[in-house]
Parts: C-alpha cells; sequence; structure tokens
C-alpha cells in the first residue's frame, strides 16, 4: 500500500474545518491591522536560501535540480521569498511602508516529530519600508491580537533588541566585522556566550580583543535582568556604567513596548529578554519570540523583529523591514492541548459553523422541480447537503445526523402537492411546514437557530 511520504499528514474534513477556521481568523486580523495577502511558489531557486543562510543551510533542505539542471529547493520558510518577490515584481515602487501578509506550506529535511514536521505550514507578515519603535510595535500589536483572538492561554512573549547588547559590545570595543579565518564577528561570539552563561568564554575573548574582562560582570547582570518594562530602568544603569555605550536602542526599545501597550491586548505574561538574538547576521533591532509551556521543548510558537534582507537583491532603500513568522501547526497543537485540558469542543473561535449545515431531502418526486429552491437557498448563504440516494425517511434522517447536520427540510410527494415543506430542527426537535419556496425555508430555519 502506498503510504503518505515521512513527516507529512493528511487533514480530514473535521481537521480540515479547524485549519480553515484558524487561516481565516488570521487574516482577518492581519486586514484589521492594514496588511494584504500576497503568495510566493512553493519552490524557489536555491541560491535564495544559500545567500541567507549559508551554504550548510542545504542539507536542510529537499534541494534538487530540474530537467535543465537548474538548482532548486522547496522552500524551507517564507520571508526570503517574500523579499525576492518585492524585489523582482518591482514592489518597491508602490506607496511605503509595505504591509504584507502570507500563509502556506514549507519544507525542512530533518527529523519529524510531533509539533515538528518535513511539511509545515506558516503564516506570516512583513511591513516593509519602514523602521523605528512604531513599526515594531505594529507587527508586536498584530501577533498578541492574533493570539489573544484565537483564544491561546497561558503564553509568553519575549521582547528584546539585538541592538542593545550589540552596542554595548561594540562599545567596549569588539568588532561586529568577522575576522579572516573565523566563522562568525566578535560581537557574535560575545552573544552567544551571554545567550549560554559562559561567562568565562566571554571573559577570554574580552582578553584576547584587548577588552578588560571586568566587563563581563555588567553585561552578565544586564543579560540576566529578568521582568517586564519595568526592566528597563536598571538596564538604563547598568549601560551608563561602561563608558562609549549609547542608550539609543534602549530608548527605542522602550518607546516600542509603550507603543505596545497602547495598542494590543495585555498578553498573559511579557517579559524583557535582552538575550534574545535569532539571526544576528540580519537581524538589526528589535527581537520577540511567544512560547507555549504545554508544547515543552517545541514551545516557541512565533518569532520575528526588525531585519535587513532585501540588500541581497540590490535594494537597500528599503531596509530595515520588521516581521514575524506564525507556527500555524504548533499554535493549533497548544490549542488542542489546553481545549482538551479544559473539556472544550470548539479549539478556534468560529471553528464550528454558526449557520449549521442543512439537509435538504426530497423522496418520491421528481428532484429536478426543486433543485432551483436548493440553488436559491445556497445563494442566501445556507449550507445546504442535498440527499443524493433517495433514502427512505428513517435512514435519510439517520443519515442527516450522522453527518453533522442541525436542520432538516423534507420534501414528499404530499408536501409537493399542498406547496410546502417540513422544517426540523435536530437539536431541538422542533419542526413545522414551511411553504415551498426558499425565502419562507431560509425564515424558518433562522427562527429555529
Amino acid at each position: 500500500m502506498v503510504q503518505r511520504p515521512r513527516g507529512t499528514r493528511d487533514f480530514t474534513p473535521k481537521v480540515m474545518a479547524r485549519r480553515l477556521a484558524f487561516e481565516q481568523l488570521l487574516e482577518e486580523r492581519a486586514r484589521r491591522h492594514g496588511f494584504s495577502r500576497i503568495q510566493t511558489p512553493i519552490f524557489e531557486s536555491l541560491d535564495l536560501f544559500t545567500a541567507k543562510s549559508g551554504p550548510g543551510i542545504v542539507s536542510q533542505l529537499y534541494a534538487f535540480e530540474d530537467k535543465s539542471e537548474r538548482p532548486l529547493t522547496l522552500r524551507p520558510e517564507l520571508t526570503a521569498p517574500v523579499m525576492r518577490m518585492i524585489a523582482e515584481e518591482g514592489m518597491q515602487m508602490l506607496q511605503k511602508p509595505l504591509r504584507l501578509s502570507y500563509y502556506g506550506q514549507c519544507y525542512r529535511y530533518e527529523e519529524s516529530k510531533k509539533g515538528r514536521y518535513r511539511e509545515f505550514f506558516q503564516y506570516g507578515v512583513e511591513l516593509v519600508g519602514e523602521s523605528g519603535p512604531l513599526a515594531e510595535a505594529e507587527v508586536i500589536a498584530l501577533a498578541i491580537d492574533m493570539l489573544d483572538a484565537c483564544g491561546l492561554e497561558n503564553w509568553e512573549i519575549r521582547i528584546g533588541h539585538v541592538g542593545i547588547l550589540k552596542g554595548a559590545l561594540t562599545g567596549l570595543g569588539l568588532s561586529a566585522d568577522t575576522p579572516e579565518g573565523a566563522n562568525e564577528p566578535p560581537v557574535a561570539s560575545a552573544m552567544r556566550f551571554l545567550d549560554k552563561g559562559d561567562d568565562a568564554g566571554l571573559a577570554k575573548l574580552f582578553t584576547d580583543n584587548g577588552i578588560n574582562p571586568d566587563n563581563t560582570a555588567p553585561l552578565r547582570a544586564l543579560a540576566d535582568l529578568e521582568g517586564g518594562i519595568e526592566t528597563l530602568g536598571p538596564a538604563r544603569e547598568i549601560l551608563t556604567s561602561l563608558e562609549g555605550v549609547s542608550l539609543e536602542a534602549l530608548d527605542d526599545l522602550q518607546t516600542t513596548l509603550e507603543a505596545v501597550a497602547a495598542l494590543a491586548p495585555t498578553p498573559p505574561s511579557l517579559a524583557v529578554d535582552l538575550t534574545v538574538a535569532r539571526g544576528l547576521d540580519y537581524y538589526t533591532g528589535m527581537v520577540f519570540e511567544v512560547k507555549v509551556p504545554e508544547l515543552g521543548g517545541e514551545g516557541q510558537v512565533l518569532g520575528g523583529g526588525s531585519y535587513k534582507l532585501l540588500h541581497l537583491f540590490g535594494l537597500p532603500d528599503l531596509d530595515p523591514s520588521c516581521g514575524f513568522g506564525l507556527g500555524f501547526d504548533r499554535v493549533l497543537l497548544a490549542l488542542e492541548a489546553q481545549a482538551e485540558a479544559s473539556g472544550r469542543s470548539e479549539v478556534v473561535p468560529g471553528e464550528t459553523d454558526p449557520k449549521g449545515l442543512v439537509a435538504f431531502i426530497p423522496f418520491g418526486i421528481d428532484v429536478a422541480g426543486v433543485l432551483p429552491i436548493v440553488a436559491s437557498l445556497r445563494a442566501a448563504g445556507e449550507r445546504i447537503e442535498l440527499e443524493l440516494r433517495g433514502r427512505k425517511i428513517p435512514k435519510a434522517m439517520k443519515w442527516a445526523n450522522s453527518i453533522g447536520c442541525q436542520f432538516t427540510v423534507v420534501i414528499g410527494p404530499r408536501d409537493l402537492e399542498n406547496g410546502q415543506a417540513m422544517v426540523k430542527s435536530l437539536v431541538s426537535g422542533e419542526q413545522q411546514a414551511v411553504g415551498l419556496n426558499a425565502d419562507a425555508l431560509a425564515a424558518a430555519i433562522q427562527a429555529m437557530r
């Protein structure tokens, strides 16, 4: 038997209804914030991703050559394709900033497990052509709004700014350029040491670069700060104690956080984390992540920040940009875990159809004569499933129940003679005879809801 490839999934109608409801919720929130939907190809030139992440990423990709021996790959993420699209489609000529949203499948060749698949889905947004604290706040506010609207609970957003630690390190004399023969700039190495709590490695790096290793202590204190916006006060004191260090990035982060508080619902937990690094090669300012404890080691469900990528396509005038990627599958897993723990049947708001499915059951009559009524009800917005097998009434009602119908419209020979149909609510058991026209049937169904 042919089976689906490892790391992929099939989605049944019930599961797909949930996924569609979630996608529509995210898109509706994005539109409220002024973002417009775009789409890029599922496969791209391999160079697009090696230019961004280096040749080492190829081992993680579904890379291949087409019949003309051109190196291609299934896309592993969506930000780089969006940047390529902006450059190729001439979108840099449009009014700035661009507010773009997107959704689609991505592929990574890695070990698959729950919450991490080889074929996965990502929703994201990019705000392109505008920088600064307010632009960053707009992006964070949308992320918070989306997670709040979908009903996710007990999540934490951690917000940092790569410019704060990077500025402190360069202010102390550490280079942001990659030395010959090295894999990364000394600044990036220092930030990784801080992230891992490796003070000995940081002190050695300082010594090797002619910097007093005593500076390790205040930087460690800066990295270890925990809490919300109130931590920016102690951070300011620490930075002021270091010679040659600018407070500009810290001021920007404070402005961003204050704007987020005004623009977005209050998240369950918000923390300032100055060690949130993300891709140091292209992230330039604010960075943020969202984690959900129910997912354990795979707890991150969203991440983003301000970055520069368009220079890869010769378009520095639109940099920097700000955006985020939302792990569609991971958020759904977290929602399902939380719904199960609380005994809820609905996982995503809007997952169940507020109108309800209607079974249209003609029996013993010429069906062609009532098909215009079916078409009119569908045109009016009703979800109609037409009974196709000519079942007798008991079996037809059993069928309607089995597929989750909330209402039935039954028309038999006598009904047809009398110019009526029998409308029944399968939820309350209420039923009534209604005139045999779409307007009367729609009104009766609506009254029974």
